[in-house]
């Protein structure tokens, strides 16, 4: 029997990170370099319900039964089989790998959720919609999050840039001119879930203050969306550096973000930001094809593990 693979993008949020929880909106963009993979095998000779299960990545070698249900590899298979009405998982086994960073704001457990619901419903023969798959992947994430905004399964899902307002229909955003950025990761692990929810509890001490600050956040990200959509990548500068201020003063940046942020300064970005929860993982700065190397390699002399060149427009 064949083999069925599937894979998912990782993702960068431009504008809008912590306020997008709030309902404030938000802009993210696929990142096409990085990606999740998942490759599913019917297992003909196993018992119904065996499913093998195997991320490379992650050293984990196991059986569906043997996973707590709220192991996200497992929730993912049990949220798309109650989906497909299935009386009984098929035997298969379930291969994953991603270059994703791990709790590095790339929406890495979102990518590996989204391969696997693609690959395990096409081993079944019940193709679950982009709908379908962008809510269990939300489902998931809550196991992940606690209080997702969904801004991570929408992008990841759709791979497009998004304008996202939680609880509202996703907007695809129209990139009139396309423009690079380039990423840097400190290599810091930050679970989104930690800088969440330190976040609520900063909103709840002082939910005025707050929220000031993610009607601010809010409102950049609204202007970075007319700046995109009429080709007007140079205004983004500004509003990058607005948005990074803002949310240094909720207190979601580090040292080695702030050193990546002056490199990329010093090498000629007319912005950059924090990209995901803050803490630790990415870093964004605005380029132009001809500088970007020479921003990159200004990020890697200071301390950036690793940078990823990109041009966001609309596919």
């Amino acid at each position: 029997m064949p083999a069925y693979s599937a894979s998912a993008p990782g993702k960068i949020i431009l504008f809008g990170e912590h306020a997008v929880v709030y309902g404030q909106p938000a802009i993210a963009a696929p990142v096409l370099q990085v990606r999740a993979k998942a490759i599913a095998n019917a297992d003909p000779r196993g018992s119904p319900g065996t499913v093998r299960l195997r991320a490379i990545d992650l050293g984990l070698e196991t059986t569906l039964a043997d996973l707590p249900v709220d192991h996200p590899l497992a929730a993912v298979l049990w949220k798309a089989a109650a989906a497909m009405q299935l009386s009984h998982i098929p035997a298969c086994s379930i291969q994953v790998s991603s270059n994703i960073p791990i709790a590095g704001g790339m929406g890495s457990s979102a990518a590996v959720s989204v391969a696997i619901l693609r690959a395990f419903s096409a081993l079944v023969g019940q193709p679950l919609s982009d709908e379908q798959v962008s809510q269990l992947a939300y489902e998931v994430e809550v196991i992940h999050h606690g209080i997702p905004s969904g801004i991570d399964n929408s992008v990841i899902t759709y791979a497009k840039p998004v304008y996202f307002i939680k609880g509202k229909p996703i907007e695809t955003l129209q990139v009139k001119r396309p423009f690079t950025l380039v990423i840097g990761d400190t290599g810091i692990q930050s679970p989104t879930a930690n800088v969440v929810n330190d976040v609520r509890q900063a909103w709840e001490k002082a939910s005025d203050q707050v929220e000031d600050v993610f009607k601010h956040i809010g409102a950049i990200a609204a202007a970075a969306r007319e700046a995109i959509e009429q080709g007007s990548a140079e205004a983004l500068g500004p509003l990058m550096e607005e948005n990074q201020a803002l949310l240094r003063e909720l207190g979601v940046s580090s040292s080695e973000l702030e050193g990546l942020v002056e490199a990329a300064h010093s090498a000629g970005a007319p912005g950059a930001k924090l990209s995901g929860a803050g803490r630790g993982g990415n870093m964004i700065a605005l380029a132009t094809p001809e500088n970007a190397e020479e921003i990159a390699r200004a990020l890697r002399d200071a301390g950036a593990v690793r940078t990823i060149i990109t041009e966001i427009r609309t596919p």
